[in-house]
């Protein structure tokens, strides 16, 4: 659960402080568990709003309203098979755009879910995952150029 926080909280300490309290409301709400699915979703689900009510309260979720979204597009990130280096990418997401990002395509919630958990509009939740694509590419394409000139 450590990692579900990490993808959303770019600092380990601050991801550790929200996973202590997500875990403290894990166990005192055992009994709202109602067996539908898997535990571990349940726990996850618990996490992934803990982190969403840990940026809100640090006001750290900015939205671009303007931003045009792209339909379609393919991430070049998905390519790489350096963890290390995706995950560096998508610390470096405003954390709006790396909220919407993570729920989007790690979690696999709906755009209208997404809004409706953060409190934007569904158009955007689109603009800001086109425009977390957008980052992601443009910071892997800046590593393959580092790469290929040092390698």
């Amino acid at each position: 659960m450590l990692s579900v926080c990490r993808q959303y909280i770019k600092d380990i300490h601050h991801a550790e402080d929200v996973l202590i309290t997500g875990f403290m409301k894990v166990f005192s709400g055992l009994e709202q568990f109602e067996g539908k699915g898997s535990f571990e979703g349940w726990v996850r689900r618990i996490m992934v709003n803990e982190c969403i009510s840990h940026l809100r309260a640090r006001r750290q979720m900015q939205y671009l309203e303007d931003a045009p979204y792209e339909e379609g597009l393919s991430d070049d990130f998905e390519q790489t098979s350096h963890v290390e280096e995706i995950q560096a990418a998508i610390d470096s997401l405003p954390d709006g755009c790396k909220a919407v990002f993570n729920l989007y395509a790690i979690e696999g919630y709906k755009h209208r879910e997404i809004a409706e958990m953060l409190g934007i509009t569904e158009g955007t939740s689109k603009s800001q995952l086109s425009h977390a694509r957008q980052l992601l590419r443009q910071h892997m394409a800046n590593l393959k150029v580092y790469d290929h000139e040092t390698g």
